[in-house]
């Protein structure tokens, strides 16, 4: 499998997060992102007429989209990652993948104007940052009061993966994790799986201050 990949791409960190996760060696072919915006090269363009990354190809099998390849990459290597057989929890995979969407527009949409000052309203991407951070916040506690440490169940899924990245990485757009004990909790419960790579930026400063202690009736 040939990953299209930029080493501070929150999207692409995930299918390399998921890749070792699950034992998958990926071919890496690096991409002039910033500042030489191959991406919207013809090369690249021709695989994905979006022009974004990551890409990944497998054979004759192309995707573009980075929650469609976390889930290619764990059916094809480590299914239990995609959840178990129930529809219930079928669905909310399918609802956090949806959901990490937002924080990639509002979260990393503030990340992008601050470090590389593209444009946008940096108030508006940094509110509806925070809107989403409060409701994984309450996701997380919900399941915390269920005795699970993730987003769906007991065991991190693929929609861990794909929520993580572009929260990790919230404070380069200028939103604080520091009101959310529950999501610091759960980043150290990912972090501390076996086989977590790291992606340069996402720091651990975190983890130097005591575990977050979650009051009853918070969230």
């Amino acid at each position: 499998m040939k990953l299209y990949d930029y080493i501070l791409s929150p999207s692409c960190y995930k299918v390399r997060l998921m890749a070792a996760l699950a034992g998958v060696k990926l071919d890496i072919r690096p991409v002039d992102f910033h500042p030489g915006l191959e991406h919207r090269g013809p090369e690249l363009m021709a695989l994905n007429p979006a022009g974004s990354i990551p890409i990944l190809e497998d054979g004759d099998l192309v995707l573009t989209e980075s929650s469609a390849i976390l889930v290619y990459l764990a059916a094809k290597a480590a299914p239990d990652w995609l959840g178990g057989d129930a529809a219930e929890e079928a669905a909310r995979v399918q609802q956090w993948l949806s959901f990490s969407g937002r924080l990639t527009a509002s979260l990393g949409g503030a990340r992008l104007h601050e470090m590389l000052l593209r444009p946008g309203d940096i108030g508006a991407l940094q509110a509806q940052g925070i809107a989403a951070l409060r409701e994984l916040e309450a996701g997380l506690f919900e399941q915390s009061l269920r005795g699970q440490r993730f987003l769906v169940a007991d065991r991190p899924t693929v929609a861990d993966i794909a929520c993580f990245p572009y929260v990790a990485l919230a404070p380069d757009g200028g939103v604080s994790l520091d009101p959310y004990p529950t999501i610091r909790r759960w980043s150290r419960a990912l972090r501390a799986l076996d086989a977590f790579i790291e992606m340069p930026g996402i720091h651990r400063l975190h983890e130097l201050k005591p575990e977050p202690h979650i009051e009853s009736g918070e969230a």
